[in-house]
């Protein structure tokens, strides 16, 4: 980012009329973020747009949020959290740092402010990816998990460059629901796209997983629910990772009269009668084999976060979770263990969670977040201590 350059204080902001083209992580331009969006308990809220690029090697720009405590840095920096935010859509009103008030999407981008918050009263950088897509050129590829790795990754390597002086080399990646998946996706690519950030951990809470299942029994159904509001945001990323996918040929008639809320629609107006959610199972997509339908599914299964992960992994999960199914997140856990070693991976499930927030989906499946902080704190803890500190305070 040159001097020279004028930052946009307005929504333009987000879509640069410069070339993209430069090193991965490098900042385009920032400015401080005030409002809804930014973390109260934060001494600086800084809105960042980078350079990344896309799972076809393009060159795009991502926005995201940094935030720095109040406490002074220790020697050496600031650890990095590299936060990995969950389902809130695929239109660009959505995105976390466009976050307002009456937005639709507001309480879902809301509610992680808690745990956020205390990760910078422990003295922890936040970094806060929007995801490609989200606020900035072109569609989401919602869980397309490359994608989402990138900005995840590129957001705590343009944090360094913004504040080479105060943030660290230590980096955890944590993420929710949509986001926990996307963290494991992160953990995966770490060693190749940013071999210089020292990864101590990856945590997930309740990492979506087994996508290409639960479509594949939901059009099965002969009634209409909200949550098929997902078979559009799925259909978004995986389009996005195979540009030969034809929504026209893949959806029925009526699906495909509706696949333009994509772009408009929070996850939550989707699942409305008169969007996805007034579907049936059965009117999702079309009968019968075509290519689009096998390459969609194809890359449902790519979506799955089962993965190589050089770094301590924890999953947690809420057990009566309605959004998230924990029998599929402890068959994920399984699944990590057998190819990282069951030393490598923490698992933890609340038969209870708690919650201070209404609605029902939002106790159970976002409460998780204010039942695993206290664990989750001190799992975070124990990761970004060095091997000297943990020589030191080990009995001899």
């Amino acid at each position: 980012m040159t001097s020279s350059v004028t930052v946009p204080d307005d929504d333009t902001f987000y879509r640069p009329d410069i070339p993209l083209e430069g090193e991965h992580g490098d900042v385009i331009w920032s400015r401080p973020l005030t409002g809804p969006a930014a973390l109260a308990k934060a001494r600086v809220n800084q809105l960042v747009l980078y350079r990344s690029r896309d799972v076809h090697g393009k060159a795009i720009a991502v926005s995201g949020i940094i935030a720095l405590p109040h406490k002074a840095p220790p020697e050496g920096g600031y650890p990095i959290v590299s936060w990995a935010h969950g389902t809130v859509g695929c239109a660009d009103t959505c995105a976390p740092s466009r976050d307002t008030i009456t937005a639709p999407a507001h309480p879902f981008n809301e509610y992680p402010h808690g745990l956020l918050s205390a990760f910078l009263d422990r003295g922890w950088a936040v970094v806060m990816t929007d995801y490609e897509g989200l606020g900035t050129g072109g569609l989401h590829p919602y869980l397309l998990g490359e994608s989402e790795a990138h900005g995840i990754l590129d957001i705590a390597r343009a944090a360094r460059r913004l504040y080479p002086a105060e943030l660290s080399k230590k980096l955890a990646i944590v993420g929710h629901s949509q986001g926990g998946q996307a963290a494991l996706f992160g953990g995966h690519h770490a060693p190749i796209w940013t071999p210089e950030l020292d990864l101590r951990g990856v945590a997930a809470m309740a990492p979506a997983s087994g996508v290409h299942l639960l479509v594949a029994a939901g059009t099965t159904l002969n009634y209409a629910q909200p949550g098929f509001a997902f078979t559009a945001l799925f259909l978004a990323g995986a389009i996005a990772g195979n540009p030969n996918i034809n929504p026209e040929e893949l959806l029925t008639v009526k699906a495909y009269s509706v696949w333009p809320h994509i772009r408009e629609k929070a996850r939550i107006e989707l699942a409305k009668e008169d969007s996805w959610g007034g579907l049936k199972g059965t009117e999702q997509l079309n009968p019968g084999p075509n290519p689009s339908k096998k390459a969609f599914f194809d890359q449902l299964e790519l979506m799955n976060p089962a993965l190589r992960i050089l770094a301590p992994i924890r999953i947690s999960q809420g057990a009566k979770d309605p959004r998230i199914r924990a029998d599929f997140t402890r068959t994920l856990h399984h699944q990590l263990a057998a190819l990282n070693g069951p030393a490598s991976v923490t698992y933890k499930e609340y038969e209870e969670v708690s919650s201070t927030h209404d609605p029902v989906e939002l106790g159970f499946h976002f409460g998780l977040m204010d039942t695993d902080l206290p664990s989750l704190t001190t799992w975070l803890e124990e990761r970004f201590k060095d091997v000297e500190e943990e020589q030191t305070a080990s009995p001899r």
